[in-house]
């Protein structure tokens, strides 16, 4: 059965009727400040200590720092508020956001008539979400360490304890993810809303005692900054650009909350507070340089220590569990688009079919995470390996947008190459920043990143192998068809449906049949699973049905790339066409294909390797398509690639 093919130009493009129900603004609101805003808002724990070290060359005074904040308030206008919530927020797959989802309608609005160009843009997008994965190791690890830090500000007693709170914590929040964040989801908007107002209070109360660094404010002050650092600004760009982590989230989580409440909590609160915060930390710098040790934690005094680190290490959790159900999401789609053999997931609410779970990315995430809180030891040092995945992605975003904005809104060339252009300078400018950092530990979320790419890349090529293998060895079905029905075979009274990946050849569970038991079933179903790269397939347009010859049907079932694949429910729609298939008096058929890698014009012998291992280990078609299990029968074939 083919996991996943493209058919985009087939469907017309009509609301989902398979998207959750919206909820009221308030609500959604609340909720996209505890989801989508949780990793940018932990950014000031870390982001102004780092700025000052002494790798960055920038001296602490009060001129740079008032032009560091303002560097940081400016570059959250233009790239968080102009680009993300003004602009890519517009560029809504079916209600839709994210990478997956932007590649979709930027290949989509290339069309099929220029196949390189599609291609490319198939395969950026399918890396710029391989780095999502790189970020989603590093933000749990970064965030949850540079909150229990706080610790060590309370007394110094405690920093042999941090790194062990600290993987505690981290494997606590994996170890839950199995029971769904329909729980924690009632808490997270609340302690995030929380936290923002926390931030923006005792910014304000700074503020008032060293008014000059409102300056901050003014551009120019941003701009001087920049210019006055020379080649050193790169370094500096470094580290600013953690002010911006968790900016790609207002475009991922669209999908669940929509873009006005994201729009709604950005300017109302989510920026604001921000901006306050970053000049309350230049403030109590420019009066007490010392304090450049934890700056954030330095902010409050000490009777208000314990409560701040222990509601800090909440909305750590909360930033990380953002990015892990994102990876959830991601996973599941890169499924559905043919980018990933089959894994097992579950659905953990029965209200919400975006809250899944899937072990084997959960356990994967949770080695990477343990593996870097080790390997760098404190968040300062994973701040080297922070920011290259996010900035990365941002310039991937940038370039999609542009065949999107041009090709797909029509907007005049001139306009969509003049801001294309403007982002692109912003973005290469913080990739820039990063990527000086490769040595320090940049080279972690980008390895990792480059080999799921291969992977996906490789698994994508193997089942264009494999399906054309199995087009070229089939047995035409429509021949074969017309010289069976003057056979006499005996017939089975239930129905069967074959599963296979190509409508147009015989399934050899059929040809089995024949020859080994020497019966036909009363109803055929040659039925074929298509996945589009849209989010939502809507019930009327589910299933694709035409009868072929007496007692032998084809259906087509088509889903979206966030629907859950239920065939036995989506066969049932078969009934107002005219097919009736009843569940209890139905057997499926499943061809489990073994690969066999031979030397050709394939793939390398590596790469067949590869995905001859993939193919062996992909999560089971039953479990996959929801089918009954005491209903199927599952046949192997040696397919050549």
């Amino acid at each position: 059965m083919s996991s996943a093919r493209s058919a985009l130009p087939d469907l017309p493009n009509l609301p989902s009727s398979g998207h959750p129900q919206r909820q009221a603004l308030p609500a959604l609101t609340l909720g996209a400040i505890g989801v989508v805003y949780g990793d940018i808002g932990t950014s000031p724990l870390y982001t102004v200590k780092e700025i000052f070290l002494p790798a960055t060359g920038v001296a602490l005074n009060p001129a740079n720092l008032i032009g560091a904040v303002s560097v940081i308030i400016w570059a959250l206008m233009l790239v968080v508020t102009l680009k993300y919530v003004i602009l890519i927020l517009r560029a809504d797959n079916r209600g839709e956001g994210g990478g997956l989802a932007l590649t979709a309608l930027a290949a989509k609005a290339v069309g099929t008539g220029k196949p390189r160009l599609h291609k490319g843009l198939l395969l950026l997008g399918v890396f710029g979400a391989t780095l999502f994965y790189g970020d989603s190791i590093i933000t749990p690890a970064i965030t949850v360490m540079g909150a229990v830090e706080g610790l060590e500000v309370i007394t110094p007693a405690f920093k042999p304890y941090v790194l062990p709170i600290a993987l505690g914590v981290l494997l606590a929040l994996f170890m839950v993810q199995r029971w769904g964040t329909h729980a924690m989801g009632k808490v997270f908007g609340p302690v995030i809303t929380l936290w923002f107002v926390l931030l923006a209070v005792i910014g304000v109360i700074h503020i008032q005692t060293q008014p000059q660094v409102l300056a901050a404010l003014n551009p120019l002050h941003a701009w001087e900054f920049l210019i006055a650092r020379g080649w050193y600004v790169f370094a500096a760009v470094g580290a600013i650009v953690l002010a911006l982590t968790g900016a790609e989230a207002l475009y991922a989580d669209m999908g669940h909350f929509g873009a006005k409440p994201i729009r709604l909590a950005w300017t109302t609160l989510v920026f604001p507070a921000l901006a306050l915060n970053y000049m309350g930390q230049g403030a109590l710098l420019i009066g007490d340089p010392s304090a450049i040790e934890n700056p954030f934690y330095r902010l409050f005094p000490e009777s208000l220590m314990l409560p701040v680190v222990v509601l800090a290490a909440l909305a750590a959790v909360i930033a990380s569990q953002a990015v892990i159900s994102g990876a959830y999401s991601m996973t599941k789609q890169a499924i559905q688009l043919g980018f990933l053999p089959r894994m097992t997931v579950r659905y953990t609410s029965a209200s919400e079919v975006g809250q899944i779970y899937i072990p084997v990315v959960n356990w994967a995430l949770l080695l990477g995470v343990v593996a870097a809180v080790l390997l760098f030891g404190s968040s300062s040092a994973l701040a080297g390996a922070y920011g290259i995945a996010v900035t990365m992605t941002m310039l991937i975003t940038t370039l999609l947008t542009f065949f999107v904005v041009r090709h797909g809104w029509r907007l005049p060339a001139p306009v969509a190459i003049s801001a294309t252009l403007f982002f692109l300078a912003v973005d290469l400018l913080l990739v820039a920043g990063c990527a000086i950092k490769f040595v320090d530990g940049g080279w972690f979320p980008l390895a990792f990143a480059l080999g799921l790419f291969l992977v996906m890349s490789t698994w994508s090529r193997g089942r264009a192998l494999l399906m054309g293998s199995i087009r070229r060895d089939g047995l035409e079905l429509q021949p074969f068809l017309e010289n069976l029905s003057g056979a006499e075979t005996h017939r089975v009274m239930r129905t069967a449906v074959y599963a296979v990946a190509n409508p147009d050849t015989v399934p050899q569970a059929l040809l089995h049949n024949l020859k080994h038991n020497q019966v036909l079933h009363e109803t055929n179903v040659i039925m074929t699973v298509v996945f589009h790269d849209r989010p939502w397939v809507p019930e009327d347009e589910r299933i694709v049905l035409q009868e072929l010859a007496p007692s032998f049907w084809r259906v087509s079932l088509h889903f979206g790339f966030m629907d859950q694949p239920d065939v036995p429910k989506a066969l049932a729609l078969c009934a107002d066409k005219g097919l009736h298939i009843s569940a209890f008096e139905t057997s499926y058929f499943l061809s489990r294909e073994t690969v066999v890698p031979t030397p050709g014009e394939g793939m390398v012998q590596w790469r067949e390797r590869l995905f001859a291992a993939m193919s062996r280990n992909a999560g089971g078609v039953a479990e996959f398509f929801c089918l009954p299990d005491n209903a199927v029968v599952e046949l192997g074939t040696r397919v050549q690639i």
